[in-house]
């Protein structure tokens, strides 16, 4: 009676022959996310290695500045000239495309899902545990069965990141949407407004401060997974934490991860600067 029965319910083994049902059945459809996610990964991390450096810090300089204040924009131009110095100027521009494309294929998804889920009360309520299956799920969970269907690389790494970083921006459109004020709402039917027509032009007007922290948030997360995508090849500066780890290389591991938390900062400043002016010029509007 002490110990648990000899039962074993195989959810798993299930879960493995359907992956294996997908890597057998749609490759050619793998295949073509695959050159598709690859071609824009390499192109981006091209254009952005075309930019001579200090050209690219000006810009972070205005950025910081018009979005925070000339504090911030110096401040995040020494981050990237530091990072400059810590030779990992290549692997930072990797780190930035994989990143850059991994959030703006989560939004594609992501708010179109949270509009969704707005207006179907039956859908998100379905939606709901598997936003949090995504969120909760431990971030190494995601690198198996995607390495089933993608060779190592930027690839896995992406389509794992969309998984993990999507569910914030979900939530936060579908939060964002359901919080505009009725009366808003009222006034737009009374004049005739067709649901599109709200949707667009009310709706989405008003939720975008709320829509700008999901997609702060998504853009956090999904540079979160830097260093775990580069178990499955990924390159940048998480690959460089992983090879610092491997080698006990103090120097690079430090210098590394310090340009992830500089990332980190530049990109979490500027988005919520975004924010901030979107529900500053809400406010005016009103």
């Amino acid at each position: 009676m002490n110990e648990f029965p000899d039962i074993r319910i195989p959810i798993g083994t299930g879960v493995e022959k359907f992956i294996d049902f997908l890597a057998e059945n749609f490759s050619a459809f793998f295949d073509f996310i695959f050159v598709i996610a690859s071609g824009s990964i390499k192109g981006l991390e091209s254009a952005l290695l075309f930019i001579p450096w200090w050209i690219f810090i000006i810009i972070i300089f205005l950025l910081g500045w018009y979005f925070t204040s000339l504090y911030g924009g110096l401040l995040f131009s020494a981050f990237i000239f530091l990072i400059g110095t810590f030779h990992l100027w290549a692997e930072t521009m990797t780190t930035i495309s994989v990143v850059l494309i991994s959030v703006i294929l989560a939004l594609l998804i992501g708010i179109p899902l949270g509009i969704l889920m707005t207006f179907n009360k039956t859908f998100s309520n379905t939606m709901r545990p598997v936003l949090d299956a995504m969120q909760t799920m431990p971030t190494f969970v995601y690198l198996i069965p995607v390495i089933f269907f993608f060779p190592l690389g930027n690839v896995p790494a992406v389509i794992a990141t969309i998984i993990y970083a999507l569910p914030p921006v979900s939530r936060l459109t579908e939060l964002g949407i359901r919080n505009v004020d009725q009366e808003v709402i009222e006034s737009a039917q009374s004049f005739g407004s067709s649901r599109t027509q709200m949707l667009i032009k009310v709706q989405l007007p008003q939720a975008l401060p709320t829509i700008m922290a999901g997609i702060n948030q998504t853009t956090m997360m999904a540079l979160a997974m830097a260093v775990v995508g580069s178990m499955v090849g990924a390159q940048g500066l998480g690959e460089r934490v992983l090879y610092a780890i491997n080698r006990i290389d103090i120097s690079l591991g430090f210098e590394a991860g310090v340009s992830i938390v500089f990332l980190a900062i530049i990109i979490d400043r500027i988005t919520g600067g975004i924010a901030e002016r979107l529900q500053k010029h809400r406010r005016n509007v009103s």
